[in-house]
């Protein structure tokens, strides 16, 4: 499991609006903090209050200087029709395969209905313009979620 004050690991994956998304991009002098959030599907309830929690909160998030970047296992063409639906205003990344997941270690045994099966756990990584993780939230429940992230977004701004 990772840990706060790694280095995030480094990912480059399609995303929603037809372009590549290299986490090392948001690195640097002039970088940004990226939320990235990890969410099972596409236009299922939790996951599309979450992205609209988000949309909801991106003006002071960027003017935070901070990103959001979600993921899921779902398709570009997916993500496109999500994005639009919903009008959300940050890219959504296409991890098909689920090595990014596995990376982050969100990719774990689930139950459901007393099925196990392999899925996305949803799951939130705060990570600063200098790359390492400045916070983790695993196993997320959705309601108020997003209002956490944005406080722990206001003091890692404050700070630096």
């Amino acid at each position: 499991m990772l840990k706060v004050g790694q280095k995030a690991p480094l990912l480059t994956l399609p995303a929603s609006g037809g372009e590549k998304i290299s986490l090392k991009s948001f690195q640097g002098e002039n970088g940004k903090n990226v939320i990235l959030y990890f969410y099972p599907r596409d236009n299922t309830p939790g996951c599309t209050q979450e992205a609209c929690d988000f949309r909801d909160n991106i003006a002071s998030l960027n003017k935070a200087d901070t990103v959001v970047l979600g993921i899921s296992t779902d398709s570009v063409a997916s993500h496109d029709k999500f994005t639009a639906k919903f009008e959300l205003p940050f890219p959504l990344l296409a991890d098909e395969d689920h090595a990014v997941a596995e990376k982050y270690g969100v990719w774990v045994e689930k139950k459901n209905y007393g099925k196990t099966y392999m899925g996305l756990q949803r799951s939130t990584f705060l990570i600063g313009k200098d790359g390492k993780l400045k916070a983790i939230w695993p196993n997320v429940k959705v309601k108020g979620h997003v209002d956490s992230v944005a406080e722990e977004v206001a003091r890692l701004h404050e700070t630096s």
